[in-house]
């Protein structure tokens, strides 16, 4: 099933989300083509051809020929062994992020809750 994100929220996501995102990609399916990569990740076609140019050329992504044809769809893109660690790496980063919104989410939440009840004993 495609991950459909909403527009607005691929706006959000900076370079290091989306490297993230295609590099998971990629190793679930490596012979996703970049119009695919485009509609799963949620940004343009052009933001999927630059970003898998720049994971190339930083050797975290290798363009291979499989079917030995000049078939587009023969070509896959595998995971380099320094791009499995650069996803986990990433994974990490972004794991530890989301930790710490999440503690501030619960604050906030935990905060309104009790300005809440104070309004209401009012």
């Amino acid at each position: 099933m495609p991950n459909i994100s909403p527009p607005f929220f691929s706006a959000l996501m900076n370079k290091r989300d989306i490297h993230l995102d295609l590099l998971r990609k990629l190793e679930s399916n490596p012979h996703f083509t970049q119009r695919e990569l485009s509609r799963e990740v949620g940004v343009s076609l052009g933001k999927v051809n630059y970003c898998m140019k720049k994971l190339t050329e930083k050797g975290w992504v290798k363009l291979t020929n499989f079917s030995r044809s000049s078939n587009k769809f023969g070509y896959a893109y595998l995971l380099t062994p320094s791009g499995i660690e650069e996803k986990s790496r990433l994974t990490f980063s972004f794991l530890k992020i989301k930790l710490e919104e999440f503690d501030i989410l619960k604050d906030e939440i935990r905060q309104l809750k009790l300005d809440e009840l104070k309004n209401n004993q009012i």
